[in-house]
């Protein structure tokens, strides 16, 4: 049994789970903290101690054998196992006070800033890191606490609600648009900008694409908050969420909110930290500040209600 351990020890399992994951040996040792010849030593060594090849060494990477995949299912398997009773042990499980990892897109995040201070205010133990990418980051890993994010399909395996429908629209500078809104059918052949990599999933970058002639898009942005800086650069027009359109001084809306554009918000969470003292405290008051905002998000009206947060939502 002990030999069997030695094998398969989680150090071990944590380098397998690495290279599968991302396929390369100098990745994976980034990822790791170490160099490219002792990644190399140590799976030399786990291989050579389950006397069975682990992966494929191949010109496009590291491809998992059969044997290789098994040992990554178990190595992910017990990492969540880790993450899961690591939780439910810490010492700040129940407490309004430690760490608290929020996982938002770059746009939201210039509206959850005035929320953050707010409840640090109320919650002064508490110590909020903010983490700004398009990504979906793993709760169930760890890799965030609160997730506040725009989408229609919420992970099954998360706990959250939905605290809005956010609002989208045409925007223009609005120096370009001093007659007012154009005509449907010339709007679409205006100069565009529009969503890239990470966004070429949103509603909009489908509209575009359907609308737009290529040669008229001119420029694409895989952030939201850059769209809106090529709108007011003058590059192009754009679609916008109408919580960041209307609240950028110089563009306006060139059309109405479309409705086939709408995404739900999202306050979400892993069902075994749900009842942490901190989380369940940010996730009140951050949903109690939004949803005072309900209209303004939905782009039902052009300005926020004041103040966007108070304490009476802590």
């Amino acid at each position: 049994m002990s030999d069997t351990l030695k094998k398969l020890s989680w150090d071990n399992l944590r380098i397998v789970k690495v290279i599968g994951e991302v396929g390369s040996l100098s990745a994976a040792a980034s990822a790791l903290g170490v160099n490219n010849s002792t990644m190399f030593r140590k799976l030399t060594q786990i291989e050579e101690s389950l006397g069975v090849a682990l992966f494929d060494r191949r010109r496009t990477g590291y491809v998992p054998t059969l044997a290789g995949a098994e040992v990554i299912t178990l190595a992910q398997r017990l990492e969540l196992d880790i993450v899961r009773v690591t939780r439910r042990v810490s010492g700040f499980e129940q407490e309004q006070a430690g760490d608290l990892r929020v996982t938002t897109s770059d746009s939201l995040a210039l509206h959850l800033a005035p929320i953050i201070a707010d409840f640090n205010a109320c919650h002064p133990l508490v110590r909020v890191e903010m983490i700004v990418c398009n990504a979906s980051l793993n709760l169930a890993r760890g890799e965030s606490d609160v997730a506040v994010r725009a989408t229609d399909v919420p992970p099954e395996n998360l706990f959250g609600r939905k605290v809005a429908r956010i609002g989208w629209a045409p925007y223009g500078r609005r120096c370009d648009f001093t007659e007012g809104w154009p005509h449907p059918h010339e709007l679409y052949r205006r100069i565009w900008v529009s969503y890239s990599g990470g966004l070429s999933n949103l509603k909009a970058y489908k509209l575009v694409e359907a609308h737009v002639p290529q040669q008229n898009i001119a420029c694409r942005f895989d952030s939201v908050v850059g769209i809106a800086a090529a709108i007011s650069a003058g590059i192009g027009a754009g679609y916008l969420p109408c919580m960041l359109g209307d609240l950028t001084p110089d563009l306006m809306r060139i059309g109405p909110v479309d409705p086939c554009l709408a995404d739900d918000l999202w306050l979400l969470t892993h069902p075994d930290i749900r009842r942490s003292g901190r989380i369940y405290a940010f996730m009140t008051h951050c949903a109690a500040a939004i949803s005072r905002q309900r209209a303004f998000i939905a782009g039902q009206q052009e300005s926020p209600v004041e103040p966007w947060c108070s304490h009476e939502g802590a």
